[in-house]
């Protein structure tokens, strides 16, 4: 068996239409991506997911929380590379609607957010961590994410420049 990209596919804060796009795309590109893929953590499609060293991690959603925050550090922590997938992980998106309330709906939802210790304003990654790469869009853009898949598996070696996107059909 070849060298395979060690990826990771982790969600916070969001409608996680990103990863149903994902999904739905592993129904088409199965039989080629598992060849091409080693899926350390994927909870939408493993049940024994480990975090361990990753060449790229794919995050979808916003930092809403102390507890996602930590959990965004640790990704980054242990991966190479950090892609953010869809609007609320690259923008804030629609998750950091709130964050725009006038203050007479901010001081209405205060203590919800203080019964699940969530932060008063929804963070997109970058303002926690360095973000290698953005796919934008909600879901997020099937065509860049692609490319920015196909451009780490040239990097990591996995595949050859040249050869075509993953999951492209040739002719």
């Amino acid at each position: 068996m070849g060298k395979k990209l060690r990826i990771g596919w982790f969600t916070f804060t969001c409608c996680e239409d990103s990863s149903i796009i994902f999904v739905e795309m592993m129904n088409q590109h199965y039989f080629e991506w598992k060849k091409l893929l080693d899926f350390r953590h994927c909870k939408m499609l493993k049940s024994k997911n480990v975090l361990d060293e990753l060449d790229v991690a794919f995050v979808e959603g916003a930092i809403s929380s102390d507890r996602d925050k930590l959990k965004l550090l640790e990704i980054r922590g242990k991966t190479k590379y950090l892609v953010a997938i869809g609007s609320c992980a690259c923008t804030g998106g629609i998750s950091a609607q709130r964050n725009t309330f006038p203050e007479h709906l901010k001081a209405k939802i205060e203590p919800v957010l203080r019964k699940w210790d969530l932060y008063r304003d929804v963070l997109r990654l970058d303002q926690v961590v360095t973000v290698d790469d953005r796919v934008d869009g909600c879901p997020m853009m099937e065509q860049k994410f692609l490319q920015v898949l196909d451009k780490y598996l040239v990097e990591f070696g996995v595949k050859k420049a040249g050869a075509g996107l993953p999951g492209e059909k040739s002719g």
